[in-house]
């Protein structure tokens, strides 16, 4: 399972493949990172500084952390992408097809200039949600987003 987290600042990403439960995330703010609720991940209970802290001790990678610079993402299931908005442009999309077999993710790019900024890992986990939530496969025919699904 893929899940994304965000506030104005920043998003953590879980990946629960990875995850090994070593409770390091919850017994660093328990406020914020609590497996006992749903959603188990709110950001809004701690501040950015002690969260990045607390992400980057998780042993496994199962949670990782990116800042948004003003990068809003935005699923378009009706244009079959996520979208990264700037300042009202789009400037990176990830496009999936709706299959037999469910979501194939073919495509992300992220514009000139803004690479390097974590856009592309929240643009393919925004669709990556999306296929969990409605009970479809994920296949990835993308590199990147390949990458994302068998790491």
């Amino acid at each position: 399972m893929h899940r994304m987290y965000e506030n104005d600042d920043i998003t953590v990403f879980w990946d629960s493949d990875k995850c090994r439960h070593s409770r390091v995330c919850v017994s660093g703010n328990s406020a914020v990172f609590n497996f006992a609720r749903k959603p188990w991940v709110m950001l809004e209970n701690g501040d950015n500084k002690s969260i990045w802290q607390i992400v980057e001790r998780c042993p496994t990678k199962a949670l990782t952390v990116t800042y948004n610079h003003d990068v809003k993402i935005v699923f378009e299931e009706e244009n079959k992408r996520s979208v990264a908005i700037l300042n009202g442009e789009i400037i990176g999309e990830c496009d999936y097809a709706v299959t037999p077999e469910g979501f194939e993710v073919f495509h992300t790019e992220v514009r000139p200039g803004h690479e390097g900024k974590g856009i592309a890992k929240r643009l393919v986990f925004k669709v990556f949600e999306a296929a969990e939530r409605s009970r479809q496969k994920i296949n990835a025919t993308c590199s990147y987003a390949k990458k994302l699904l068998e790491s």
